[in-house]
């Protein structure tokens, strides 16, 4: 939770793909106090049956940059093997087999005191974030 003098930050993974939250996703979470600063990693954790990431650490004091650093690839490789039989046509089954982007990760600029959640939305060959509520 924020206080005044530091911002907090959640997110969650929807696979648009398949319609349904990512769940098993590693998700990294490092802070930074100014441009030239460097990251501090501050732990993680990975994504629930819901997609969500329920228990990221708090945020230092002074912090004004967050990076979220989702690992992706080891969720693509396990939904493939499930979507297989179910999908023989689907784009991941006509590809190598290797993930386009096998991390993603976000950067964004925070204020204390404010919460930012930032939702991932995901597929084997793109993504797209924004500040969600």
């Amino acid at each position: 939770m924020s206080t005044s003098a530091t911002a907090s930050v959640s997110t969650h993974i929807l696979d648009t793909s398949v319609g349904r939250p990512a769940e098993g996703v590693a998700v990294q979470l490092s802070a930074r106090s100014g441009r030239a600063a460097d990251w501090q990693a501050l732990g993680g954790s990975a994504t629930d049956a819901d997609g969500r990431c329920k228990d990221l650490p708090a945020l230092p004091e002074g912090t004004t940059h967050v990076r979220l650093d989702f690992a992706v690839e080891p969720y693509f490789e396990e939904t493939a093997k499930k979507q297989a039989d179910a999908q023989q046509d689907a784009p991941a089954n006509r590809d190598s087999g290797a993930v386009f982007f096998p991390e993603v990760a976000i950067t964004f600029a925070v204020t204390p005191g404010e919460h930012y959640h930032v939702p991932l939305l995901l597929n084997p060959f793109g993504y797209s974030v924004y500040r969600g509520s």
